[in-house]
């Protein structure tokens, strides 16, 4: 497939502590990664997925494209956290376009959140395995709100928002296109900033999808209380950039008691999936980002 000026995007992930953009292009021998980068932004900045301050996030943005001579204006970004809510359901057996015109009655059942204040999508998985005349639908709803604050932070940057994907959809994605997966049962797992997105894949379809609000910044505040070092500072004491500043044993407590906590949640989604499938078993893959490239 041929990507043009008018269908080229960058790939641009707005975390709660650093911004990446990726540039893919698609050649002969398949997909390559042209550019990448990251940076960081400034602490508080986005907390718990929402925008404190654009403007600041906005400069950040303008910055990485500028330091890593991203050209294409036309950007995909996702949204996670409580403001998203994933839910498979089953419904009678009808057509997309009836489904379409009743999904926001069937919405209303699942969604915490009032009908008119989220945007709505679905996406038709198949018959339901245990009643003939139901069909699975996986049900996404996210908050007007976060939506908009989200396409106003890349227009505020100067970007195109055209494809606004979910967190743990968009990281399914990268998945599914570097591997086959298929007759496999896979556990995606996303530790970030401020949240851990748990993606449980059964024969390359999702069964299970989960946000919790777990992540690195649990150390950099363990780190502040203990030495009463502000968020910047815990920062660098975690990447080693100022050993003198705590000792290592008091470190290596500090990121073994947070890394409890992410198995703990990791194991109840486990679980989950094992008193679904008790046959199954599950491959779990983890990728990891090297410590963060400075800007040139």
């Amino acid at each position: 497939m041929f990507f043009g000026k008018k269908n080229h995007l960058i790939g641009l992930d707005i975390g709660s502590r650093a911004i990446k953009a990726g540039e893919v292009t698609e050649t002969k021998k398949g997909l390559n990664l042209k550019k990448f980068g990251m940076i960081d932004i400034m602490p508080g900045a986005i907390v718990d997925g929402s925008i404190k301050d654009p403007e600041s996030v906005a400069d950040s943005i303008r910055q990485l494209f500028k330091a890593y001579n991203l050209k294409v204006h036309n950007v995909a970004i996702s949204i996670g956290g409580y403001s998203v809510i994933v839910k498979k359901i089953n419904v009678q057996t009808m057509e997309e376009e009836q489904l379409q015109e009743s999904i926001q009655f069937e919405a209303e059942q699942y969604i915490p959140f009032a009908i008119t204040d989220v945007n709505l999508d679905f996406q038709i998985l198949g018959p339901n395995e245990n009643n003939p005349n139901q069909m699975s639908v996986l049900l996404v709803a996210a908050k007007k709100e976060m939506v908009n604050d989200y396409v106003n932070l890349t227009q505020l940057a100067g970007l195109n928002p055209c494809i606004i994907d979910v967190d743990a959809f968009a990281l399914q994605n990268i998945f599914k296109t570097a591997y086959d997966a298929r007759g496999e049962n896979v556990a995606l797992i996303d530790i970030g900033a401020g949240k851990t997105s748990l993606n449980i894949l059964k024969d390359n379809t999702s069964v299970f999808m989960r946000d919790v609000s777990l992540g690195c910044n649990q150390i950099n505040q363990k780190i502040v209380s203990l030495l009463g070092c502000t968020l910047g500072e815990a920062e660098k004491i975690k990447y080693g950039e100022e050993k003198e500043a705590i000792a290592p044993e008091d470190l290596t407590e500090i990121i073994s008691s947070v890394a409890a906590d992410w198995c703990t949640e990791i194991r109840r989604a486990l679980d989950f999936f094992y008193s679904t499938y008790p046959d199954d078993q599950i491959f779990v893959n983890c990728w990891r980002l090297k410590p963060r490239p400075k800007l040139k």
